[in-house]
């Protein structure tokens, strides 16, 4: 099926609403069903495409340098805010975010979260991290990396 273009999400979801088998869903769909690659192995492959180093990304994250690398070799498993940090590092946009955080099993951004939107606006207008925790605080909303258990 080398070339055959994969169904979306959306394609998946009505199929799976109109089926009276889930097993022979799940068996139709398999292939599509497949999941992701680790988290490490991801952020790996965004990390082939950067021209930065990978400490300029963990700067930009503000995440530490060695818990950074244990993110990459996958010693390390993080949590919402870490991920959502790591995307600001890799300067990605709002469909690359939401994507590291499917890829790391972390609830995507939802507009009516005041916490998620600000993070929606600060990725749709590229602000850096320190942007984002300045509009963070002056809401009095909890700042990226200072998560209770919100992982």
């Amino acid at each position: 099926m080398a070339g055959e273009k994969q169904p979306t999400t959306s394609e998946i979801l009505k199929k799976l609403m109109a089926t009276t088998s889930i097993k022979r869903f799940v068996k139709q769909h398999n292939d599509a069903m497949a999941g992701f690659p680790s988290f490490s192995r991801y952020i790996k492959t965004l990390y082939a495409g950067q021209t930065l180093t990978a400490e300029n990304i963990f700067n930009a994250a503000h995440i530490e340098r060695t818990y950074g690398h244990q993110l990459f070799n996958g010693t390390r498993t993080p949590s919402r805010d870490k991920v959502l940090q790591l995307a600001f590092g890799f300067g990605l946009d709002i469909d690359g975010t939401q994507r590291m955080l499917t890829v790391a099993r972390k609830s995507p951004l939802h507009p009516k979260v005041k916490r998620d939107a600000v993070v929606i606006y600060a990725l749709k207008k590229q602000l850096h991290l320190d942007e984002v925790q300045v509009i963070l605080q002056e809401m009095k909303l909890p700042l990226l990396g200072k998560e209770r258990n919100n992982g």
